[in-house]
Parts: C-alpha cells; structure tokens; sequence
C-alpha cells in the first residue's frame, strides 16, 4: 500500500506576509528570518529556509477534528517565497527524510491506533507499513525533538491532485 506526503496549502497563509509586526503579534504570530540552514523547515514548500529568508513563525491547528480528543497544534513556519510542495505518491521529501521524527498513526474517527519515534531515514518504509493497515486514514508527522507538525501522509486517492 502506499501513501502520499501532504503539505499544507499556500492561500491560508498568503496575508500574513503584508502584516505588520504589531498585526502579527496580535494573531500569535512572528516574522522570522532563518539564521541557518535546517533550522526552519516550511510546512508549505516542505524545504528548509535558507539563512536570511524571511517566514512567518505561527500556530497551525493540524488536528481540528471535534469530535476527537486527539485535537491539536503546534508552531510552524511559513516560507514568504513558499510555492506548495505536492509530493508523488511514495515520495518522501529530503527535509523529512534527515530528521528524527514523531510520528502518529489515525484512524478514520481520528483516534491515534499507534504512534513511534524513528530516523527519518526510516519514514518510507513505516508509512508504507502503517498504509498497509487497512485501519490506517492518516498519520501525522513531527520534528520529534520539540514535537511540531511537519506534514502528514494520506492514501493518494483521499487527496485530489
């Protein structure tokens, strides 16, 4: 079974980027230039900033879902010049692939079944594990070290390309 990477759309993070400061912080949110490489991975692009470009250090809710008690959120940073990622079917992009990684296994109710730290170096072949789980909807994938939501994997026919 295979799986697909998800980023998260552009447009809902579009205006953020003609605020000002003071309008930033009024929503939780800061600019933010990256200071080196790997340290700011976009959640849009699915690619780390380079030193001095420019993001949006924000709170994303990923698991919005009422009706589970697994509802959560996390800091993110958005890219300015971010264009969104939409990796093949099985394709797991580098800025995952070389960090340690938490990950979260949900069903169709979104109720965590299993979760795991692994390498990234590891996630093709847990997320091809967990797909071939029939009970398996989606997992979510974080930066295990501070625990923030970096992407999540779908089966390819549950997201339109």
């Amino acid at each position: 079974m295979t799986y697909q990477i998800q980023s998260l759309p552009r447009e809902p993070f579009t205006s953020l980027f003609s605020m000002s400061d003071e309008e930033l912080f009024a929503v939780g949110a800061r600019r933010w230039v990256a200071d080196a490489p790997g340290r700011a991975p976009c959640r849009i692009s699915l690619v780390d900033a380079d030193a001095g470009e420019r993001l949006v250090l924000l709170n994303h809710q990923h698991m919005t879902d009422p009706g589970t008690p697994y509802r959560a959120g996390g800091p993110i940073f958005v890219r300015e010049v971010a264009e969104e990622a939409r990796p093949e079917p099985g394709e797991v992009p580098p800025m995952l692939s070389r960090r340690p990684l938490s990950i979260r296994v949900y069903d169709a109710r979104n109720m965590m079944i299993e979760g795991e730290v692994i390498e990234g170096a590891d996630l093709d072949a847990r997320l091809t594990h967990w797909f071939g789980n029939r009970h398996t909807a989606q997992v979510h994938i974080h930066f295990a070290p501070r625990g923030c939501y970096l992407a999540r994997a779908v089966r390819p026919e549950t997201w339109p390309r």
